[in-house]
């Protein structure tokens, strides 16, 4: 191997390791994607009755001083008790609390209407259902929520605005002028360590954990279409233990800690496409609960299509982890742009001996990437805590083909454990250039290179490599 395949078998010293063998190619990339018409056959979004319910018609009134949230609430209900259709938020500036979803319930942003959120966390009361990070509690309500439903979109071409800044909700994280989530963080994980039961799992007021923005809870044929989302407390999109999922020509632009874009958990079926990501965290991050929690549960994320998205800020554009204790795989992503000196990787895979799971079958395709930070793989078993716990992760078939960037800080950054290597990674027709610094392999078996260029240099054919560290 030349170039970038001689870097795979150098240490962070440039002092040459391990050893190069040869052997049969497995898991041919076309294998897995052969597979996608079928999942997305599966995929349908919700169908609603044509009748409308304008919340003007159940009190609302512009101007984004009045709470509307009492208005709203009636209107879903009627429409829910009526068989279903769309509640239509009209053009004009409203002001709401927590939206709860039912089944059968459309929320419809009308274009030229701002859904904007309160910023009085008393709004998101009482406590509910929830998972947060990965562990599941009783908490604020996210802004829009659906608990156990059937049949709920949010669509539209309107604003959902979370009204989030430095002095409302993200300062929770911990800032000079606000509170601190830190004692309520490390309570929750405790109690999902020790299987507190979730209902005594008690926080909401005083405990400083952000809600999410759009929550669908253990829901089925949920459909987010067309929306902008603004200022968001923490993760935007968040679709937990759902089946059959679309988030489709969607906007998230928010810029504040943990403000993740689109953050598929323990759910299968999942259609992203035609989205725009500018992010204060992971444009895309796949999850399944963490640590004991997580494998409580045990559901994986599964069988999720992304593809024709654009990512600008981020830290990673198509992210797996790190809560992944419940285990991914399928996952596809294709005919996406990634550009911007904020965006840190395009595909990062993220996780630990501690968080424990599978990640397994990632494919991505036909992907253009201005520039990254960081690097454009990047599968690390070192993120936060480390080699440190009796549950070390599986990792394996993670495919690239026709991905090509102009310019980034590594082209791979690869470190598993010596009990548990990254196991089959296979670049094909994929060019590198403006790489700054050689690759970082470590414990990989299998990597595969076909028709790879790194700076303009061709990276000699390989079928096969295992690399060891020493």
């Amino acid at each position: 191997m030349t170039i970038l395949s001689r870097r795979a078998f150098l240490n962070s010293s440039g002092m040459a390791c391990g050893a190069f063998v040869f052997l049969p190619v497995s898991c041919r990339a076309e294998e897995g994607w052969k597979s996608v018409p079928s999942i997305l056959s599966r995929i349908k979004a919700p169908v609603f009755p044509k009748r409308d319910w304008m919340i003007t018609e159940f009190g609302a009134i512009s101007g984004g001083i009045q709470d509307c949230s009492e208005a709203i609430r009636m209107a879903i209900k009627a429409c829910n008790r009526a068989g279903g259709g769309r509640v239509v938020v009209p053009a004009g500036d409203y002001l709401t609390g927590s939206v709860q979803l039912r089944s059968n319930v459309a929320l419809h942003v009308s274009k030229g209407a701002v859904l904007r959120f309160s910023r009085n966390p008393q709004h998101y009361l009482p406590a509910v259902h929830t998972r947060w990070e990965g562990v599941e509690c009783m908490n604020y309500s996210p802004f829009v929520y659906a608990f156990e439903q059937e049949n709920v979109a949010v669509t539209g071409e309107g604003i959902l605005d979370g009204q989030a800044d430095r002095e409302h909700w993200w300062n929770w994280t911990g800032s000079p002028n606000g509170p601190s989530q830190a004692a309520a963080r490390k309570r929750l994980f405790q109690m999902g360590e020790t299987d507190t039961p979730v209902a005594e799992r008690i926080f909401g007021e005083g405990s400083s954990l952000r809600p999410n923005f759009v929550q669908l809870n253990k829901c089925r044929n949920v459909l987010i279409e067309g929306v902008t989302i603004h200022n968001s407390p923490m993760w935007q999109v968040h679709p937990v233990l759902c089946t059959n999922v679309t988030v489709r020509g969607v906007t998230m632009n928010s810029h504040g800690p943990n403000n993740d874009g689109c953050n598929p958990e323990s759910s299968r079926d999942v259609l992203i496409e035609d989205c725009l990501f500018d992010t204060g965290d992971d444009c895309i991050a796949i999850k399944s609960g963490r640590n004991r929690d997580g494998r409580r549960i045990g559901v994986p994320s599964e069988n999720i299509v992304i593809r024709n998205c654009r990512m600008k800020d981020g830290h990673g554009g198509v992210t797996i982890g790190s809560e992944a204790s419940g285990g991914v795989r399928n996952i596809f992503a294709e005919n996406c742009h990634m550009d911007s000196p904020n965006l840190d990787r395009a595909l990062r895979l993220k996780t630990n001996s501690v968080r424990g799971g599978f990640i397994e079958n990632v494919y991505m395709r036909n992907v253009k990437i201005g520039q990254v930070a960081d690097a454009v793989l990047r599968v690390d078993l070192f993120y936060e805590e480390a080699d440190s716990g009796p549950h070390p992760p599986t990792v394996r078939n993670i495919e690239m083909v026709n991905v090509t960037s102009e310019k980034s800080r590594f082209a791979l950054y690869l470190r598993g454990y010596q009990r548990s290597p990254i196991r089959n990674i296979r670049l094909k027709q994929c060019s590198f250039h403006n790489v700054a610094e050689r690759d970082v392999v470590e414990n990989v078996h299998e990597l595969h290179f076909d028709s790879v260029r790194v700076n303009g240099r061709k990276v000699a054919p390989v079928d096969s490599a295992i690399f060891q560290s020493n």
